[in-house]
């Protein structure tokens, strides 16, 4: 069986106007040919869709049944073209993005906030995950995009390309009540060497482990790791049990929990810096929105 679009308009428009010379007119044909398109789809479905007199036309049961069916066939149809367009200049679509939990703290609302504003059609799958399960997953196809924290692997950069977001300062959480914290003020690194680091593994984030212990080491100090926590959270959780303390992105101290105080350090200390990488070869139109909208 093979219903044509065309005769399912032919077969609404009788319907909606329950007069085939009405119908005629509204489709800007003669009568004759649209009589023949109603009894041939009538033929292909096996069945009366109108019961005819001379006076008055009347849908039958199977009329009344496929009239809501075809009206809705007909309004997707006419839907089409406005979807693939939007699907083609990434107004509409599924972007899947990553994010290491401190970017959860700054960057990362603002501009979801900005996109959906841009773009309320796209789906976003977010994922939070650490910066080398963000890069295997780019490497795999997996997502779309990752905000992370550099660098990135020599193989990496062989397939992907990276743009800095923010750059931020290293400050520290530390747990209420320190005795070191009395003093207000900025806080120096080698008041600190008693007390226990609690830090991101270096097999997870390599680069944000060694820019933390570098900070010490230029300090004099050589810490002691107390604990090691995979997500920001952890760690401040762990700074508010007093397990030890943290240095973290300034922007972490939008994460208050009871027991931890956030302060500046003295210490010259290298920012911080968290970047959107992507597969160079992603030709994806949301993808490219979504660039197109972080550059401004």
């Amino acid at each position: 069986m093979n219903i044509e679009l065309r005769q399912l308009r032919y077969f609404v428009a009788v319907a909606e106007e329950k007069h085939f010379g009405r119908a005629a007119l509204r489709l800007h044909m003669t009568q004759p040919p649209l009589s023949q398109a109603i009894q041939a789809l009538e033929a292909n479905l096996g069945t009366p869709l109108f019961a005819r007199t001379k006076r008055s036309v009347a849908l039958t049961s199977a009329g009344l049944a496929l009239l809501p069916e075809a009206q809705r066939l007909l309004q997707q149809a006419s839907s089409l073209p406005d979807l693939v367009r939007r699907a083609a200049s990434g107004e509409s679509g599924l972007l899947t993005l990553s994010f290491v939990s401190t970017a959860d703290y700054s960057i990362l609302p603002p501009l979801l906030r900005a996109f959906r504003e841009a773009y309320p059609q796209v789906q976003i799958d977010l994922q939070e995950a650490t910066s080398d399960l963000q890069l295997a997953q780019l490497m795999e196809g997996r997502i779309d995009a990752g905000l992370l924290i550099p660098p990135l692997p020599d193989k990496a950069k062989l397939a992907l390309d990276y743009q800095p977001v923010l750059s931020e300062p290293l400050i520290l959480a530390a747990p209420s009540g320190l005795k070191v914290l009395r003093s207000k003020g900025k806080i120096a690194l080698s008041s600190l060497a008693e007390m226990p680091l609690i830090i991101f593994p270096r097999r997870i984030s390599p680069g944000f482990h060694d820019t933390i212990l570098g900070c010490f080491r230029a300090a004099g100090v050589t810490p002691h790791i107390g604990q090691e926590a995979i997500q920001m959270q952890t760690i401040v959780g762990l700074v508010s049990a007093g397990m030890g303390i943290a240095l973290v992105p300034q922007s972490v101290s939008n994460l208050q929990r009871p027991g931890v105080d956030y302060r500046e350090l003295q210490d010259q200390t290298p920012l911080v810096e968290t970047g959107l990488a992507w597969r160079r070869d992603n030709v994806s139109p949301v993808l490219q929105a979504f660039l197109e909208l972080l550059r401004k």
